[in-house]
């Protein structure tokens, strides 16, 4: 692991390095090296903070409780079956025994089904709601990036950088502005 932080950092360093060299290399005034400007933003800390976060995983939340609710009751009911069928099955004509045990069998892989069927609408809903974010970060990031004059933000494998380059706070308030304004 640490192998890999260290060529992520080679990776980072080497990138900026390169990029200084052309931009070095672009500049109208050979002799003097063009100023870059570099920030770095914490892909993690903007998603906790923002609001828009907040909003679309109560948003998840609120469609997916009512469907649990439903997959809950249905259990409940094959458990209740399940309970008759232990406590009745000496009782019960051969025909009943196998009538509920069908029964208890079709709800169970039902209930199988539907589970299955939430899962997948959960991670669908889930990835819309996601790219939507990082479309709507992706959008903040570069409107700091003109305002602020930065020619390069970067992200995750940063080993170190100073709090004056990151950028994140600077985000994070855009998108509670626009969150607020909605």
């Amino acid at each position: 692991m640490e192998h890999l932080t260290v060529r992520r950092f080679g990776s980072v360093l080497f990138l900026v390095t390169l990029i200084h060299g052309v931009a070095w290399a672009e500049s109208p005034y050979p002799g003097n090296s063009a100023s870059l400007r570099i920030a770095i933003v914490d892909p993690n800390r903007i998603v906790e903070e923002s609001p828009q976060y907040e909003s679309a995983r109560q948003v998840l939340t609120e469609e997916l409780s009512e469907r649990e609710t439903t997959l809950l009751d249905q259990q409940e009911g094959i458990d209740r079956l399940q309970q008759r069928l232990e406590r009745d099955a000496a009782l019960m004509s051969e025909d009943e025994l196998q009538r509920l045990q069908n029964d208890i069998r079709s709800r169970t892989r039902r209930l199988r089904y539907e589970k299955e069927e939430l899962q997948a609408d959960f991670a669908l809903r889930k990835n819309e709601l996601r790219t939507r974010l990082v479309k709507q970060v992706e959008e903040v990031v570069a409107q700091i990036a003109r305002e602020k004059g930065i020619d390069l933000i970067l992200t995750d494998g940063v080993v170190y950088f100073s709090e004056r380059m990151d950028v994140s706070a600077d985000i994070i308030e855009r998108l509670k502005r626009e969150f607020a304004d909605r």
